[in-house]
Order: structure tokens, then C-alpha cells, then sequence
């Protein structure tokens, strides 16, 4: 009987001597980079020549992720700001209007990614967000519940295939250890978009209400930003390295050649369906998944248990109501828009430092850790100050316990560096952000009206949450570093069996680097603890 690893080997050795023998390879089923550069690296690069396309890349790709990202995060708290600022809809309605982003999001995503596969990916991305742009700009219109709920339904359809295309896009223009600081580079647009969406609340809430309440300019703004940003990705975006225009035809094959070691591949516009099961069987997709719903819970159910509005609080974590949280501490509303604006600052400065300690390390998962220890210390000060009338000390709890959000952008980063197979790829990242959404839709349901006053089900949430979270972060450290080990003796048994030199062994990991192979095929692929 064939041991899983002897049919990888197969597999890859049948893929790479079919190619070698057939006059013509098959695009189809192969990756999109293979039409430039070929199996085997027909060049050599420098690394200073590496060096001056990596710098022309990053002059274009990370500002364009993070001027999405910015968008995306304002957008989706716009309502937040909404809230406190003539917002029609209240109380279970308010509720469910918020619900209904992360509804449409839960839906749309898996079937918009499968889409964004057979298209050109950046030119899908802005497309979408033209559109919700002009979906922002609408909800000046309606006054009752029903619009702003199917309004905000669409809001979140489009906004499903952000992450997962902001994810592949870096995953295909750079190397394992430069992805996490640029997925922390626009990750901590959140923190950006807190600050500047805060102090234009700020300003606008200064404008009387003259028949035209505050919150619809607010909708009207950030539509229009919107609007400007999906034009910019359409104009500006590359859809893969291979068709990269503000790249020479030389500095596309430099910037195909230097991600050839990683063995994650471009894109490939086929469906695999042999890709998708292996994605679904894969008890490490299922980790990042578990992952993933025990953290934003964590978020959310902190948040519930310290507004005043427990029973009409929105459903979605903190991006829909810190600013209530913030208020329900005794604060006015144009005090509330600047008070919540240090979160932003702090999670700035933790998406950056997890995102290069990340890289620098090799590591993905200790990040999660670390990001860990400052939401605990949040915790527990909102946890022991609980009734107090410390305002100052609450309001820090609050902006703390943020950090935590970051492991998200970890959490994108070890997808990247840790999947191949573009399909798979695909699959492992529509699975993530559905895991995302479906944490945000049942986070609040921990802290219930009925454990009042002390919550004590909630508080022992947490604790279990987090402790979870820390014991589940080094299990899929330990997989990782365990299927590597795996891997690396699989190599030594088919360069003894085939009588490979080391040079061999680097001809077949070439060829092996395009193949459209998923990290389970592929036994030159390595993942990243």
C-alpha cells in the first residue's frame, strides 16, 4: 500500500516528465508565471537587481493593499460613527442593520472568490469597490430600518473578497519573509482609519443639523473616497507578476524568479476541485479556521460587557460600537470621537511590530502570542474596574485590549506563506474571513441580560478564550515544524532512490515551483511555523 508520500512524489515526478517530454505544456493546468519565465530559471538575478524590483514594488502594491484596506475599515465602521450622529435606526434594529453586513459578507464570500479566480484579480478587487462606494453614498437616502438593512447586506457582499484578494496579491509578489510586514502594512490601516475616521466625525459633527443630519455626509464622504480607490486599484493594480505594467518585460521575470524558492506559485485561472477537498481535509485549515473564530469573540464579548447599552448593542466586535462603549463611560459625543482615536495609534504600532517581528523570526503563530499579553492586561483592568467611576483607567482598558487585533493580519500572513496550490489557496482564505464573519455574527452572545450584574458565564469566556487561543497558536506551530521535518526526509529519500546530486534536487524544486501544486503535492514546499 502507497504511503501519502510516495503519491506526492509520483505525482510530482509524473507532473515535471510530462512537461520535460511534451513540446507544449499545458497553461491550463499549470501556473499563469510559467508563460514568462518556463520550468527552470532561465536566468540569473543578482540580488541587487532583486533589491531594485522589490523597491519598485513596494512603491505600488502595499500603498494600493493599504489604501483599500483604509477604505474597507472606514466603510464598514461608518455606522459606528453613524450611531452617535442622527442614525434613524435604533435599539434591535440598529442591531440587525449591523448583522446584515456580516450576513451578506458570510454568503458572498465563498462564491465572489471563485469568481475573482477565473478574472483578473485586481481588476475584480476595483470593481467591487467602486460599487460599494457608490452603495456608501446611498445610505443618505433612506430613514427606515428596511434600506439601511438591504444596503448594508450589499455592503457587505462586496466587501467579502478584500482580505482574501489583498492576500494572494501579496503572496504572489513576494517572499515568505517579507509577507507579514506587508500584510501588517496594510493592516494597520485599521488603526489609520480609526484616527482620521474619528476626527472627521469630529469635524462634521460641528455642522448643524439643518434637515440634513451629520451621519449622511459621513456616508457621503467616505462613498466618494471609496469610489476614488477602486478607480486607482483598477488603473494602477497588477493582477500577477506576469502582467505587471509598470514593470519592464525583464523585471517581471526578476519578480516571478525571486518568489520561485517559496514554492507558492501565482495564480491559476482553473478550478480545481481535487484542490478544494484537499483544503477541507486539511487539519491545518481547520486550525487557522478555529483560530480565527477564538479571536474575534474575544474582541467582541470584552465590548459587550462594558457598554451601558448591553441589550442594544450591535452585533460585530468593536468596530460597530466602541465609540458607544467609550460614550456609555459618561463622555459627550464630540469627546467620544477624539477619545477613541488612541486605539487607533496603539494598533498601528502592534500591527507593524508583529508584522516585522513575523518575518524577521520566521514565525507566525509566537506573534499571536505576543499580541496576546496586552488584550489580557485589558481584560482584566475592565474585569477589576468594573463599576468604578476610574474613567481614565477604563478608557485605556478599552484602547489595549485593540492589540490583539492584529493577530489577523498574522493570521492572512500565515495563509500566505504556509499555502500553495491556487485553488487551495483561494479556498483556505475564503474559509478564514467566513470564520472571521461568523465570529463577529456570535461574539455578543456570551454576556446575556440574565447573568447580570456579575456576567460571571463572560468573564470565565475569556479566560477560556484566551487560554484557548495561546495552547492553539503552538499546536499549529507544532504541525507546521513537524510536516517541514516530513518533507525534508521525503527529499532525502527521492534524491537517494533517483540518485539526484544536489543540483538535481534544485533542477526538480525549479520545476516543481510552477507546477500549480498544492503544499500537500509539493515536496519542496516548506511552511513557516
Amino acid at each position: 500500500m502507497e504511503t501519502a508520500e510516495v503519491k506526492d512524489e509520483k505525482q510530482l515526478e509524473t507532473v515535471i516528465v510530462s512537461d520535460v517530454e511534451s513540446s507544449e505544456i499545458d497553461f491550463r493546468d499549470k501556473d499563469e508565471a510559467l508563460r514568462l519565465v518556463g520550468l527552470e530559471k532561465a536566468a540569473t538575478f543578482t540580488e541587487g537587481e532583486y533589491t531594485r524590483v522589490r523597491r519598485k514594488l513596494d512603491l505600488v502594491i502595499p500603498p494600493l493593499c493599504a489604501a483599500v484596506y483604509c477604505t474597507q475599515y472606514l466603510d464598514k465602521t461608518a455606522l459606528s460613527y453613524a450611531s452617535i450622529m442622527g442614525f434613524p435606526v435604533t435599539g434591535q434594529g440598529y442591531n440587525l442593520v449591523a448583522l446584515s453586513f456580516y450576513i451578506g459578507f458570510l454568503i458572498w464570500v465563498f462564491p465572489s472568490m471563485y469568481i475573482a479566480q477565473r478574472l483578473r484579480l485586481a481588476k475584480y478587487l476595483g470593481t467591487n469597490i467602486v460599487a460599494w462606494g457608490i452603495i456608501m453614498m446611498l445610505h443618505a437616502i433612506p430613514r427606515s430600518f428596511g434600506p439601511f438593512f438591504a444596503l448594508r447586506l450589499l455592503l457587505g457582499m462586496l466587501e467579502s473578497c478584500v482580505a482574501p484578494i489583498l492576500i494572494l496579491i501579496i503572496s504572489m509578489f513576494y517572499k515568505k519573509n517579507e509577507q507579514g510586514s506587508r500584510m501588517a502594512w496594510f493592516y494597520m490601516m485599521n488603526g489609520v482609519a480609526g484616527i482620521f475616521g474619528g476626527f472627521l466625525a469630529y469635524g462634521i459633527s460641528f455642522i448643524p443639523d439643518n434637515g440634513f443630519a451629520p451621519f449622511k455626509i459621513i456616508y457621503l464622504m467616505l462613498g466618494a473616497l471609496a469610489i476614488a480607490t477602486g478607480v486607482a486599484v483598477l488603473l494602477w493594480m497588477p493582477d500577477s507578476p506576469a502582467n505587471a505594467q509598470f514593470l519592464t518585460r525583464e523585471e517581471r521575470v526578476m519578480a516571478i524568479e525571486r518568489i520561485r524558492d517559496g514554492q507558492c506559485g501565482t495564480e491559476n485561472k482553473r478550478l480545481k476541485k481535487e484542490q478544494v477537498v484537499e483544503a477541507l481535509l486539511d487539519i491545518r485549515t481547520w486550525l487557522i479556521v478555529l483560530a480565527t473564530l477564538l479571536s474575534e469573540p474575544i474582541l467582541t464579548m470584552i465590548a459587550t460587557k462594558y457598554s451601558q447599552f448591553v441589550a442594544n448593542i450591535p452585533n460585530g466586535g468593536l468596530a460597530n460600537f466602541t465609540n458607544i462603549i467609550v460614550k456609555g463611560f459618561g463622555y459627550t459625543t464630540k469627546q467620544t470621537l477624539i477619545l477613541s482615536t488612541p486605539g487607533g495609534a496603539i494598533g498601528i504600532a502592534s500591527a507593524l511590530l508583529c508584522g516585522w517581528y513575523s518575518d524577521r523570526a520566521g514565525e507566525r503563530m509566537l506573534p499571536i502570542v505576543w499580541s496576546l499579553i496586552p488584550t489580557l492586561a485589558g481584560a482584566a483592568m475592565l474585569v477589576g474596574l468594573n463599576g468604578t467611576s476610574q474613567k481614565g483607567a477604563l478608557l485605556f482598558a478599552t484602547w489595549i485590549v485593540g492589540t490583539y487585533g492584529s493577530s489577523l493580519a498574522i493570521i492572512y500572513a500565515y495563509n500566505a506563506s504556509n499555502t500553495s496550490g491556487h485553488t487551495k489557496k483561494v479556498t483556505v482564505n475564503a474559509m478564514t474571513l467566513a470564520a472571521f464573519c461568523v465570529a463577529n455574527i456570535v461574539g455578543t452572545e456570551t454576556f446575556l441580560p440574565k447573568d447580570a450584574p456579575g456576567y460571571l458565564p463572560g468573564k470565565i469566556s475569556i479566560l477560556v478564550l484566551l487560554s484557548a487561543q495561546v495552547v492553539l497558536c503552538f499546536m499549529i506551530r507544532w504541525v507546521n515544524l513537524w510536516m517541514t521535518r516530513k518533507k525534508r526526509r521525503l527529499v532525502e529519500e527521492m534524491k537517494i532512490r533517483n540518485g539526484w546530486t544536489d543540483q538535481d534536487v534544485e533542477r526538480e524544486r525549479e520545476r516543481a515551483a510552477f507546477a500549480d501544486l498544492t503544499d500537500k503535492q509539493n515536496p519542496f514546499f516548506v511552511y513557516t511555523a
